[in-house]
């Protein structure tokens, strides 16, 4: 017979990609921004920026391009470019509030994990009323090491009271399914257009959307 396999006892997200379509938007974003510097934004730059926190990012497109303007600068440009884009581009990707309520049905306490900033994840988590469904948070400003260190996922273990084993995470980049793998918890992919090419050969399953059978399943 198979082994059994220890109950989930609490499920983290990773934010950008996974629970909304903010790559898009970052995409869009960043295009933009190189644009006005007559440079791109291309898929292999895209990628490599993706799951990074913010500062860290950015050093790869500033690499990339040989830019000499200072990060934080080119960050603001950047992020009145995407705050612009919200209104008419933020989308919850697929699955997300089924998910949710699966969860809440079955009083698993969830969580957020993400690269970007606190204020970033709270204004538009607030915008879809859905802060205050998530018992915790972690974001850039929480930790010393960003993805692929495992030390957020670590981190929300704690918070939680629970053994990362215990703990399923959602990830859609190959960084924070690293982070996660390095943490020892149980890892879906969810991989969108934009880490298709992504290696998610450490997870555990990779699902087409959040509410996948699987998913939900292995969830009880």
């Amino acid at each position: 017979m198979p082994p059994t396999q220890p109950p989930i006892k609490a499920v983290v997200f990773d934010f950008d990609g996974l629970m909304f379509n903010t790559e898009d938007i970052f995409e869009a974003a960043g295009r933009e921004l190189l644009q006005r510097r007559g440079l791109q934004m291309t898929p292999q730059l895209l990628s490599t920026m993706m799951g990074r926190r913010p500062m860290e990012a950015f050093q790869f497109m500033v690499d990339m391009h040989g830019l000499t303007e200072p990060i934080p600068d080119l960050l603001e440009e950047s992020r009145v470019i995407f705050t612009d884009l919200i209104p008419g581009m933020l989308q919850p990707m697929p699955g997300l509030h089924e998910l949710l309520e699966h969860l809440e049905s079955r009083d698993l306490p969830k969580g957020v994990a993400t690269s970007s900033s606190r204020s970033y994840l709270e204004d538009l988590l607030s915008r879809h009323e859905l802060l205050e469904r998530f018992h915790v948070t972690l974001t850039a400003e929480d930790v010393t090491h960003g993805k692929p260190h495992p030390e957020i996922y670590l981190s929300a273990a704690q918070r939680l009271g629970i053994h990362p084993s215990e703990m399923l995470v959602l990830e859609d980049s190959e960084a924070g399914t690293n982070a996660a793998a390095s943490a020892e918890a149980v890892i879906v992919s969810v991989p969108h257009q934009h880490s298709r090419s992504h290696d998610f050969s450490r997870a555990h399953y990779v699902a087409e959307r959040l509410d996948d059978p699987w998913v939900l399943d292995r969830l009880g």
